[in-house]
């Protein structure tokens, strides 16, 4: 049985001295300096953007984010097809229509192209999803934006502190920037996430919506009860806007500083990981795997090293290169998702329709060929990034040097045969 890798190295900052700091004083509602307070300020500051706003998911925040630039009933989004069904979802809780539109074969991000061809009189805004921790092509998306008076929202889940040939950083160069923290990803509060903004009616819309509707938030204040005389006074009207409860708890959020704190820190491990298998292949000159193009002065933070799967014209199947890694040492390879138009609920509703809020969708939910996107999705592989150490990363490459070696010996007596 493979021995299970213990990733408690990565809360050794100051997370467990920032909950003691919560469980010794007790947890009051957003009150003045709370812990999602200074995570917000952190945040903002490091990304050096005006207002940013935590929240309970990753999902939450696309959730917010899109209400807050008026997305609802009958408007389109415009989506990569190549991502999670969470991208989705966020456009159905507005009641509004996804649209799938097609990646680069090369970078495996949306093509700027096919959104040009999605653009209809109902489109509402385009979600980017900056994939595997790469930047898309954000110059050519903010000008057919701008051209047609749309909104953008940078899906940066895999991308934390990721840059453009403009040195810009990911998450802040359309209108909106989302991330989450789960679990798995760069920074982790076990669940939450959190949107940035430079504009602050946008900041007070997101926070409200996802604040429970109280009335005294602001763009840049989560607190419920600044004035005691107020809040207990029986005509005090608390709430003025329609909203969920998408709050982080401050239990999350002391984690979630902690853990911002070490953001470069963590970035580093991924892109010195992600580089490691990068050289290799680059070395070797193998054809079994062809990389995720990085275009010039990019920074790539390699969330996840990704490739496209060649093996099957030698007649290797993808799950035999996944085992025969796995048996060297090397961690899961990870396959893509199944593009949002492929997932069930999705291939579902585009063929009986659904009920989004409280309005009726009867014909076909979602629409838009993507054919790139679903060959890619067959023949992505995803190899991880989050190792300890270097000696933890130079475990994964010589198991990836093994698998390789493997199965280029294969092809070769094939051929000689």
């Amino acid at each position: 049985m493979k021995k299970k890798i213990n990733k408690a190295w990565r809360f050794k900052g100051n997370e467990m001295r920032y909950l003691g700091m919560i469980f010794n004083k007790d947890i009051k509602p957003r009150s003045s300096r709370s812990m999602n307070e200074r995570l917000e300020q952190k945040f903002a500051k490091i990304h050096k953007q005006k207002f940013a706003v935590t929240a309970n998911s990753g999902t939450s925040t696309l959730h917010m984010a899109l209400t807050s630039l008026g997305v609802g009933h009958g408007d389109e989004v415009i989506i990569p097809s190549l991502t999670v069904a969470m991208c989705g979802y966020a456009v159905w809780q507005c009641g509004a229509v996804p649209v799938y539109t097609d990646v680069c074969e090369d970078t495996f991000l949306i093509n700027p192209k096919d959104i040009e061809k999605k653009i209809t009189k109902k489109t509402k805004a385009i979600m980017v999803v900056h994939l595997y921790g790469l930047v898309c092509d954000m110059e050519k998306i903010l000008k057919i934006a701008k051209k047609n008076n749309i909104k953008v929202v940078e899906d940066c889940a895999q991308c934390f502190l990721g840059k453009d040939s403009k040195n810009r950083i990911s998450g802040t160069i359309g209108d909106i920037g989302s991330w989450s923290f789960d679990t798995v990803k760069v920074i982790t509060t076990a669940e939450g996430g959190i949107v940035t903004t430079n504009n602050r009616m946008l900041a007070e819309k997101m926070r409200k919506f996802g604040g429970n509707g109280f009335k005294n938030l602001t763009a840049s204040f989560g607190k419920i009860r600044i004035d005691k005389d107020k809040f207990q006074d029986p005509n005090w009207f608390r709430h003025d806007t329609l909203s969920y409860n998408y709050r982080m708890s401050e239990i999350c959020a002391a984690v979630g500083l902690a853990q911002t704190e070490k953001l470069k820190y963590f970035v580093k491990k991924r892109i010195f990981a992600g580089k490691s298998f990068y050289k290799f292949i680059k070395k070797t000159g193998t054809k079994l795997l062809t990389v995720q193009k990085v275009p010039s002065k990019y920074i790539h933070v390699y969330f996840t090293f990704a490739a496209i799967f060649n093996g099957s014209k030698w007649g290797i199947k993808w799950q035999e290169f996944r085992k025969k890694f796995i048996s060297y040492g090397g961690d899961g390879i990870y396959a893509a998702w199944k593009t949002v138009d492929n997932e069930i609920p999705f291939k579902k509703a585009n063929k009986y329709g659904l009920i989004s809020g409280s309005k009726k969708i009867s014909k076909s939910y979602g629409w838009g060929k993507t054919p790139v996107a679903h060959k890619l999705q067959r023949n992505l592989m995803q190899f991880t990034t989050n190792q300890k150490n270097s000696f933890e990363v130079k475990k994964q490459i010589i198991a990836f040097k093994k698998t390789i070696s493997f199965f280029e010996k294969k092809i070769k007596s094939k051929k000689n045969k």
